[in-house]
């Protein structure tokens, strides 16, 4: 889980650095993004960059939560029924909340 942490951080670092870099190449630019090519594939860019983000940032929220589980003893056990959370789902999203019945 600290490794999955780790590697979020790192991924939202790089992902920050690319944002700031489409952000400084559309300043640089005269790219109207309605009326230059070019600046809508800016504007992709920079929202495709923007979700990422997000996405990674949802990620480490989820991975701290679990962190904080695993230390009040209650990792593993669904935050719904209270039901041990099956190995194989713990494998595939250690971050997981909810068994499966629960998930569904």
């Amino acid at each position: 889980m600290v490794r999955a942490r780790a590697e979020t951080l790192a991924q939202i670092d790089a992902l920050t650095r690319e944002f700031d870099e489409v952000v400084a190449a559309s300043r640089s630019s005269n790219a109207d993004d309605e009326h230059d090519p070019e600046g809508a594939t800016i504007a992709f860019e920079r929202q495709q960059v923007v979700a990422l983000l997000d996405q990674a940032r949802r990620r480490l929220a989820d991975v701290d939560d679990a962190l904080a589980r695993a230390e009040t003893g209650d990792y593993g056990r669904c935050a719904d029924c209270g039901q041990p959370i099956a190995p194989e789902r713990l494998a595939a999203r250690p971050q997981a909340r909810t068994c499966i019945a629960c998930a569904r």
